[in-house]
C-alpha cells in the first residue's frame, strides 16, 4: 500500500510517502525564519505560506521518487490539532487529491502520528507506554494498537514545549528558543534547587508547567544581567561571553533539569500503575524528546523497568510528513477511511472517532 501523508498542523508544511511500512521519500518546508521576526508562530501567515508550498512540494516530491500520481493508494493530512487555518490547507489538498484520483482518503490524528514516528526506523513493541511532548502538548499514553490510545495524563495549561520556549524568549534568547536552551544548558552546571518542580504533590499523570514559567520569569526580574542583548543593527541575539555565558548556561541547565524531572516523575508513577500492565516498550516522542537530558533520563527510566525505549531521530521529533504517512497506512491497512466531509479539528478540541471501516 502506497500512502501519501501530509503535515500541516503549524508552521511546517511536508509531504511524505510510505509503502510497507518504508519511508520512499520526504519534501519539507520551514516556516521559523519568517516567524522568528515576530518571536512566534503567526497563524494567518503560516496558513498563507502552506498554501503556497505545498503544491509545488508534491511536484517534487513525485519527481524525487519517481511515483506516479496515480499509483497512490490513500491520502493522509493530519487532521488536528492544530492551527485551524494551516490545517485546512493540507485536509483541503488531501481532499481535492482523493476526489480527482479516486485514492483513499483518511485524516490522521497529529498526536498519535507523533508517537508511531518511532517505528520508522525500529520495531515498536505494543502495548506501550508513550510520553508526547511538543510545543503545544503534554501528554501520556497507554497505546495498544494503532487504533487504540488510553490518554493518561494531559498539560492542563503550558506544555513542556511551551515552558522551554517562553523561558527562552524571557532570557532572550532567538526563536525558537527551546533547542537553544537545550543546547546552553549542555554547556552549565544544573542547581537542583533553584527552580521547582510543579504538580507533584498529588496522585495525578498530569502535567503542569505554568507556576515553572512564573519562577522563570521572577528568576529573571531579580537577574535582569542574565538576559541576552540584542544587536541593533541586525536584530540578532548576541550570546554573552566568558563568565556571564557560564551563568546563563547553568540558569538554563536548571531549568531543563526541572522541566525534565517533572516529566520523568509521572512516567515512573505511570509504571507503578494498572496502566503499565503488560507495556513492551516506552516511548518518547514530539519535539521535546529531541532534548538531549530527557532522551538520557527515559533511557535510565527504560532500563529500569527492562523495557526498550523507542525515540524516533531528532528529525522525526519534530513535525513531519513521514510520520502522518507511516500511522496512515497502519490505519488504512486495518480499512479505516474518513467520509469526505471529515473536519480540521482544531487545538482545544476533541478529535472524534469517526473513522470508517471498510472491512
Amino acid at each position: 500500500m502506497l500512502c501519501l501523508g501530509i503535515e500541516s498542523s503549524c508552521d511546517d508544511t511536508s509531504l511524505a510517502l510510505v509503502a510497507d511500512g518504508r519511508l520512499l521519500g520526504q519534501e519539507s518546508a520551514a516556516q521559523a525564519g519568517m516567524h522568528a521576526l515576530f518571536g512566534g508562530v503567526v497563524p494567518e501567515l503560516a496558513s498563507r505560506e502552506h498554501a503556497r508550498c505545498i503544491g509545488p512540494l508534491f511536484d517534487r516530491l513525485l519527481r524525487r521518487t519517481g511515483v506516479s500520481a496515480r499509483d497512490i493508494d490513500v491520502v493522509c493530512p493530519a487532521r488536528g490539532p492544530g492551527l485551524p487555518g494551516s490545517l485546512l490547507v493540507g485536509v483541503g489538498f488531501a481532499k481535492a487529491f482523493a476526489l480527482g484520483s479516486g485514492a483513499r482518503f483518511l485524516g490522521v490524528n497529529h498526536l498519535h502520528a507523533h508517537i508511531f514516528a518511532a517505528g520508522l526506523e525500529r520495531a515498536l513493541p505494543l502495548p506501550a507506554l508513550a510520553l508526547l511532548v511538543s510545543g503545544g502538548h503534554s501528554m501520556l499514553y497507554r497505546v495498544d494498537a494503532p487504533d487504540s490510545f488510553t490518554l493518561l495524563g494531559r498539560s492542563l495549561d503550558d506544555a513542556a514545549g511551551e515552558a522551554f520556549d517562553k523561558a527562552g524568549r524571557m532570557l532572550g534568547l532567538p526563536y525558537p528558543a527551546g533547542a537553544v536552551v537545550d543546547a546552553l544548558a549542555e554547556e552549565g552546571r544544573a542547581l537542583p534547587r533553584l527552580f521547582p518542580r510543579p504538580y507533584l504533590d498529588n496522585a495525578s499523570l498530569d502535567f503542569s508547567f505554568s507556576g515553572l514559567k512564573t519562577a522563570m520569569w521572577n528568576y529573571v526580574a531579580a537577574h535582569p544581567e542574565c538576559r541576552v542583548s540584542f544587536d541593533a543593527a541586525s536584530g540578532e541575539a548576541l550570546l554573552p561571553q566568558g563568565d556571564r555565558r557560564a551563568a546563563l548556561a547553568d540558569v538554563c541547565a536548571s531549568y531543563r533539569l526541572a522541566v525534565v524531572e517533572s516529566l520523568c516523575f509521572k512516567v515512573e508513577r505511570a509504571f507503578s500503575g494498572s496502566a503499565a500492565v503488560g507495556v513492551r516498550s516506552l516511548v518518547s516522542a514530539g519535539g521535546v524528546a529531541a532534548n538531549v537530558l530527557l532522551r538520557r533520563r527515559m533511557r535510565d527510566i527504560a532500563d529500569r523497568h527492562k523495557v526498550p525505549l523507542c525515540v524516533p531521530s531528532p528529525p522525526l521529533c519534530t513535525d513531519n510528513g513521514a510520520m502522518i504517512a507511516y500511522l496512515g497506512a497502519l490505519l488504512a491497512d486495518i480499512g479505516y477511511s474518513h467520509a469526505p466531509d471529515m473536519e480540521a479539528v482544531p487545538r482545544g478540541r476533541p478529535i472524534p472517532d469517526d473513522m470508517l471501516r471498510c472491512r
